[in-house]
């Protein structure tokens, strides 16, 4: 199942591995062990942030996928559900839409 994974990462300890110069490798280890389709860095409430979009196949993919972001950076992590153009041509909302409507 296809999850846009959004994230934080604190200022600290994001900061201090910022002038460590560690900052770049721990988000690259990060990222090769994940293969995220996607990825992008931005700035979320205030503060270091990201979505990727990850393709799940069970949900105990989960923890592989957020573990790495509370252990290396204590950050936050949240999952949501995406469906491209043609998952949702397949979800039968008209049909839906005559069962419940």
């Amino acid at each position: 199942m296809r999850m846009l994974v959004d994230f934080d990462l604190p200022i600290e300890p994001f900061n201090s591995y910022v002038r460590d110069g560690t900052a770049g490798e721990r988000l690259q280890a990060i990222l090769e062990e994940l293969k995220p389709e996607a990825v992008y860095f931005t700035e979320q409430g205030g503060m270091r942030g990201g979505i990727m979009i990850v393709d799940l196949e069970s949900p105990s993919d989960v923890p592989r996928i957020a573990e790495p972001f509370f252990l290396m950076f204590e950050g936050e992590v949240r999952f949501h559900v995406v469906m491209s153009p043609e998952d949702l041509a397949r979800a039968g909302l008209d049909e839906l839409g005559e069962k419940w409507g």
